[in-house]
């Protein structure tokens, strides 16, 4: 076993850059302390610490990162260590400025910022194998070494020369000839047609942006590139530390913590050991409930969790506020034990902060930390987090277990990207990754479980699959699709579904015959509204709003569940049912207010006997998530509101925090968690 597998405890503290303070020794020193004080355990160090690490072009400082992880060691803490890619030294731009990266402009970047580095640059490739190899040959056995971070939040595209030519290669590894990739593109567009591999450049203002193959492939590539770079990183530190698994920390995008737009992080997560990310929610903001939010976070827990289908990591938090949203508010009381035992709840074993001590100068010193300017162990922050810590400690036994979903709802970047691109339909409302969470939030108010998976995962040990708005769709998945619902799974198709194929391509001779078999429909067309204008569909002899997309349906097997009202398709099939083999495909044509997707779904969840077995009834507000071993269930009872709140347990059992047993009636105060375990009889 490695000494990850080993470590029992919920891994807590965070990023800290003692490279910050090292002319403040006394600092250093009362951070010792204050590690054991607050009740943690795990530090993330060398981050950003290329500057300390290698002052000078091979002049390697070692001896202070030496100290910091022998006192770590000294009190049984553990560090989890970077390596320093995410930002170069001044003195490598300086001596190399082909490692800066060059805009889609094609503007060559200056020194500064961080993840302002080319990927492809053999230069940058070769000093960063040196440091990281540098780092894993010293560090490879020491005792505080849990595992390796790599880089920091990888991101961003270059548009230099060498990654141009390294596109072009990638492009002929995958067409092979010029004739298959203009076909692929319609190079006879707009007279677009490549006769050299050289004319092909990456998309840009200023000069091709309208091809959408070259767009997606641009994408593609801008994901494998850094996947390589990871690797490139990975192989450096194998050399010396081939047992010690290796991370690095994947992100969220906008205040509505959609997955990241950027990476295909289903391709990348494929070679990380432990999925691991970052998650900074926007609590008690002015647009949204608390339970609202608390339902996105629970989306993008499960999808980053369901990538490698075990427990992940969150590798960076807040205890307090940040400092980048456009308003940056602390957690009220409470929300801080709340926020991090929904981590937990959701299969992480690890609740770890952006920052251990707060920065004094530049961006970040205003970030929430553990460690104020004050230094104090009696600030609220401080204590908020060495409570949790202790809560941590109370529950360690549940560390390693899993979640168990008989419900996936199905996530494709490649789709994402193809369906912003498309010039058509709303240009504002298409809000794919909006409309999967609001699909979500319908099981997760219901205290279903549920897995966010990417089209090549396995579908078989499922009962329900949900896969809205695929408007790219490969014959993969549409096959993988009839073979789910063959076996006799349940399968719910949207609007804006078997658009493009895996090229962009519109498919021709109407809505793919396979997918008409399956749903038992032909997809006449799709109507776009105006941001204002509403229709309505009639469904369980009740009315529900429809806006945005309203898809005209011919039936061929499948039978009506709802019908429009309004426009000149009223009273033709808006919702429909269409038995195929051994199961069931459902198709909602339009979108809809979320009470119908609750009212929808509450059939299906009827039908698929997936009712939360461990509650009487669902409280909108309150949270109940369950993870399982071999020894016991556990189930976290989490309320998401300023208010307090009751939940019924079908039994009464132990609750660990409280190191109690409970009843069967419980009460939660505002913001509180209980986690009830149940021993597997």
């Amino acid at each position: 076993m490695t000494r990850y597998e080993e470590e029992t405890r919920f891994l807590h503290g965070g990023d800290y850059n003692p490279d910050q303070w090292l002319a403040y020794p006394e600092v250093l020193k009362q951070d010792l302390l204050l590690m054991q004080q607050a009740h943690t355990n795990t530090f993330s160090l060398g981050i950003f610490a290329w500057s300390a690490l290698e002052p000078t072009e091979g002049q390697f400082e070692f001896a202070w990162l030496d100290q910091v992880m022998d006192d770590i060691a000294a009190f049984g803490g553990n560090v989890i260590l970077a390596t320093p890619s995410g930002a170069r030294p001044a003195w490598m731009a300086e001596a190399y400025p082909e490692v800066l990266r060059t805009s889609e402009k094609r503007e060559k970047c200056l020194q500064g910022g961080r993840h302002n580095h080319c990927f492809t640059s053999p230069v940058y490739r070769e000093k960063v194998a040196i440091i990281n190899q540098k780092l894993a040959q010293r560090y490879h056995d020491h005792p505080a070494l849990l595992m390796w971070h790599l880089s920091n939040e990888y991101s961003g595209e270059c548009h230099c020369e060498l990654c141009q030519t390294a596109f072009r290669h990638w492009l002929k590894a995958k067409y092979d000839t010029l004739d298959a990739l203009n076909h692929a593109w319609w190079g006879a567009f707009w007279s677009h047609t490549y006769t050299s591999w050289e004319q092909i450049q990456s998309p840009s203002p200023l000069g091709e942006t309208m091809v959408h193959g070259l767009n997606l492939d641009w994408k593609r590539f801008v994901t494998d590139q850094t996947i390589d770079f990871y690797l490139h990183e990975v192989n450096a530190i194998k050399i010396y530390s081939s047992t010690i698994p290796v991370t690095t920390n994947f992100m969220a995008d906008t205040a509505d913590l959609l997955p990241f737009q950027s990476l295909n992080y289903g391709e990348f997560a494929k070679h990380v050991d432990i999925v691991s990310w970052d998650c900074y929610p926007a609590w008690h903001n002015d647009w949204e409930t608390t339970a609202s939010l608390a339902s996105k976070v629970g989306f993008i827990n499960d999808q980053y969790r369901s990538l490698k289908q075990q427990p992940f990591l969150i590798m960076e938090s807040t205890p307090s506020g940040v400092n980048w949203h456009e308003f940056n508010k602390t957690k009220r009381p409470g929300m801080h034990q709340l926020s991090s035992l929904q981590f937990i709840a959701h299969g992480s074993d690890s609740n770890l902060y952006f920052q251990w001590r707060k920065s004094r100068g530049s961006s970040e010193k205003f970030h929430g930390a553990v460690v104020d300017h004050d230094g104090s162990t009696n600030n609220r922050v401080f204590q908020d987090v060495a409570t949790v810590g202790k809560q941590l400690e109370k529950i360690k036994e549940i560390k390693g277990s899993h979640k168990q979903a008989r419900v996936a709802i199905l996530y494709d970047w490649e789709n994402n990207w193809a369906l912003e691109n498309a010039q058509g339909f709303g240009l504002s409302t298409k809000r794919y990754p909006q409309t999967l969470q609001e699909h979500y939030r319908v099981f997760w108010e219901a205290d279903i479980a549920v897995d966010i998976i990417t089209p090549d995962h396995d579908l078989s040990h499922y009962s329900l699959v949900i896969a809205p708005m695929l408007y790219l769709i490969t014959n993969k998945t549409i096959q993988t699709l009839q073979r789910f619902v063959a076996n006799g799974g349940k399968l719910v198709g949207t609007y804006l579904t078997g658009c493009v194929n895996e090229y962009d391509l519109t498919y021709l001779g109407g809505w793919p015959k396979e997918l008409a078999e399956l749903f038992g429909i032909q997809v006449l067309e799709t109507d776009t509204y105006y941001p204002t204008q509403r229709n309505e569909v009639v469904f369980c002899n009740q009315l529900f709003e429809t806006k945005d997309y309203q898809t005209r349906i011919q039936l061929d097997t499948a039978a009506t569940l709802g019908t429009y009202t309004q426009d000149f398709y009223a009273q033709e099939p808006a919702c429909t049912v269409n038995d195929y083999q051994q199961g069931t495909a459902y198709f909602i044509g339009a979108r809809t207010e979320p009470r119908f997707l609750k009212e929808f779904y509450e059939l299906l969840i009827r039908e698929c006997q997936l009712k939360n077995p461990f509650i009487l009834e669902s409280s909108p507000v309150v949270s109940v998530q369950t993870r399982e071993n071999e020894e016991a269930i556990y189930v976290f009872l989490l309320n998401f509101s300023e208010q307090p709140s009751d939940v019924t347990l079908m039994k009464s059992g132990y609750e660990l925090l409280s190191s109690r047993e409970i009843d069967k009636k419980v009460s939660l105060a505002p913001y509180e968690t209980k986690v009830i375990k149940y021993p597997r009889t």
